[in-house]
């Protein structure tokens, strides 16, 4: 694969700052090591909430969670991050949940939860359901899912979970979504050696949350991608990076969705990577992605399907 074709010089100014972050020898170091040195490379590109937006932490059935605001929303998205089920928290995507409440008006929550490997799965799909049950109980109004990566498995594993017990999901919109596709197969072996995340990165992850990393059959609330029943999901706005394992997944979940009759888009970005929503600032692709991402949430929000 030819990244320095597919790839632009602004791309590649992201992925080299990213990388300078990375010590040659992270992967070989404790967890909590690996925290520290995620979490510092995070600080490097975040960026200042939005002056209208006020925050507040809360613990919520047992599980942190941050609370967005500017002015008074009517909409709440529930915003999962990403990080592999390993890595990240509320302050890893605090700047992404900040903007994309300032930009749509409605209210965000981050959860904030439980990660590998000292918690098994279904503690992560656990925790974003209690949230979920939580944002019912305290607010009125659609909701709208979104996240990225890990955190986009998560919340299309509540949506799936979700259906016959509410009806109030208007939409998800997932980013770079991880969903449990074929690792032997398409993008995963295409782009295997992806700058940002590669196959065997994945692999790791997607067994370091299963007791003696063995990784559930049949289960959703692991990978929705291996539910056997795709009808009833709400509208879904999928977004993939071209240049990455996981793209696949969110063409598959896109047609596992339209072939039971739901309503689903896929959008390919071209030229980016996992992970660029923290290049937004100074990509150029990556500013125009997160308006895309931006608008389908508040589009969604107001139940309106652009894509027809």
């Amino acid at each position: 694969m030819d990244y320095e074709q597919l790839i632009d010089a602004e791309t590649w100014a992201f992925i080299r700052r990213t990388n300078d972050c990375y010590p040659a020898d992270t992967a070989e170091r404790s967890v909590a090591e690996q925290r520290e040195i995620y979490n510092a490379m995070a600080r490097s590109f975040l960026a200042p909430r939005p002056d209208v937006v006020e925050t507040e932490d809360r613990q919520v059935h047992g599980v942190p969670v941050r609370i967005y605001t500017a002015g008074d929303p009517t909409r709440t998205v529930m915003y999962c991050h990403g990080g592999g089920f390993v890595v990240g928290g509320l302050e890893s995507h605090d700047d992404v949940c900040a903007e994309i409440c300032a930009q749509t008006g409605y209210r965000v929550v981050a959860v904030d939860y439980r990660l590998a490997p000292e918690h098994m799965h279904p503690a992560m799909f656990d925790d974003a359901w209690a949230a979920f049950e939580w944002i019912l109980s305290e607010y009125e109004g659609g909701i709208v899912l979104s996240g990225d990566s890990a955190g986009a498995n998560l919340c299309a594993a509540v949506a799936h979970y979700a259906r016959g017990r509410t009806d109030r999901i208007l939409g998800q919109v997932m980013i770079y979504g991880a969903f449990g596709g074929d690792v032997n197969a398409g993008s995963y072996l295409e782009h295997a050696k992806a700058p940002m995340l590669t196959r065997d990165e994945i692999l790791f992850y997607q067994g370091v949350r299963c007791k003696d990393g063995k990784v559930p059959q049949g289960d959703p609330t692991y990978a929705p991608l291996q539910d056997g029943d795709f009808s009833g999901l709400p509208a879904t706005i999928l977004i993939s990076a071209d240049c990455d394992p996981v793209r696949d997944d969110s063409r598959d979940y896109r047609d596992r969705i339209l072939a039971a009759g739901g309503k689903a888009h896929w959008i390919n970005e071209e030229g980016l990577v996992h992970g660029y929503l923290r290049a937004r600032h100074s990509v150029g692709r990556a500013r125009d992605s997160f308006e895309r991402i931006s608008l389908a949430i508040e589009a969604l929000g107001q139940e309106i399907w652009p894509y027809d």
